[in-house]
């Protein structure tokens, strides 16, 4: 398999290039060529707009007969990609643009405006020559426009200024209202405080009073002094709830002076709920039901 890219190429001994006939090309020949759309542009056949950028498939040649100082100037073909009119349009390199030659109209021609202009300028200047009255009114306009604009001017500075004095304004009052918000915040916070100091203190009355009103004593006995063992404690006594108003204290011939009554009492604290009997369904129906005899082995 040969090379795709070869570097050396056989030349025969006998190769003579004077022999080789030439290609004749007409002077006004066109070449095809891949180029993008200059300049947006609007077809005069259909109306078709046509952006800048756009890539076509053109016929290049040269215009015969102009030329910009020995420079060239050639002419594009192109089709309309709606209607397929002929468009053309050729290089201007006066002005390094383009110029719409037949079948469209460009949107903007920037170099038109500047023309314009300076034609304007040229003819103002030709008449003040002319006529000195007109000169002095241009000069009286012109004063005038300067005078409107320095005015513009300083009012958009004095209103800059303002909106400053403003914002810092605003900045100080910014830092007032979170001084405000800051204090806010410490007073609710000793509020919360005091409430929580308040709760904490009615908390500590109403266990109190639940103490005053519910204390437990020691329960008198007539048996004599009981014997103390070092294994049983402090708790090993038995005692009695007794309930009464707050703030009175129990006299102590409020209290039970018979063991009977002691021991009822403390039966009658730890003695149980009596249990409830169980009625059988069947005999509060009124079934009887048979019992079988039982068969005896022997």
């Amino acid at each position: 398999m040969s090379e795709r890219k070869v570097l050396n190429k056989y030349i025969p001994p006998d190769f003579d290039p004077s022999l080789i006939p030439r290609r004749r090309i007409p002077k006004n020949s066109q070449q095809v060529v891949r180029l993008m759309a200059p300049f947006s542009m609007r077809c005069n056949t259909c109306g078709e707009y046509i952006y800048k950028g756009k890539k076509f498939n053109a016929r290049k040649e040269t215009v015969e007969g102009e030329d910009y100082y020995g420079i060239k100037i050639f002419r594009f073909y192109i089709k309309c990609t709606l209607c397929s009119a002929e468009i053309t349009f050729k290089t201007d390199p006066k002005n390094t643009d383009y110029i719409a030659e037949h079948g469209i109209s460009r949107n903007f021609e920037p170099w038109r405006d500047e023309k314009a202009v300076e034609e304007d300028r040229i003819a103002k200047l030709e008449e003040e020559e002319n006529n000195p009255m007109k000169a002095l009114e241009n000069r009286t306009t012109d004063s005038k426009r300067e005078m409107d604009i320095l005015d513009a001017l300083q009012d958009i500075r004095s209103r800059n200024a303002r909106h400053e004095r403003i914002g810092t304004a605003l900045a100080d009052e910014d830092g007032g209202l979170e001084r405000i918000v800051r204090l806010k915040g410490a007073e609710e916070e000793e509020e919360e405080d005091e409430e929580m100091r308040q709760k904490r203190l009615e908390e500590e009355e109403d266990e109190k009073l639940v103490r005053e009103v519910f204390s437990k004593i020691p329960a008198p006995s007539t048996a004599g002094p009981s014997r103390s063992t070092p294994e049983a404690g402090p708790s090993s006594e038995p005692t009695i709830t007794v309930k009464r108003k707050a703030g009175a204290l129990p006299d102590q011939d409020d209290l039970p002076r018979s063991t009977a009554s002691s021991a009822a009492v403390a039966s009658k604290a730890v003695e149980p709920p009596p249990k409830r009997k169980k009625t059988e369904l069947a005999a509060s129906l009124g079934i009887k039901i048979k019992k079988k005899p039982v068969k005896s082995l022997v």
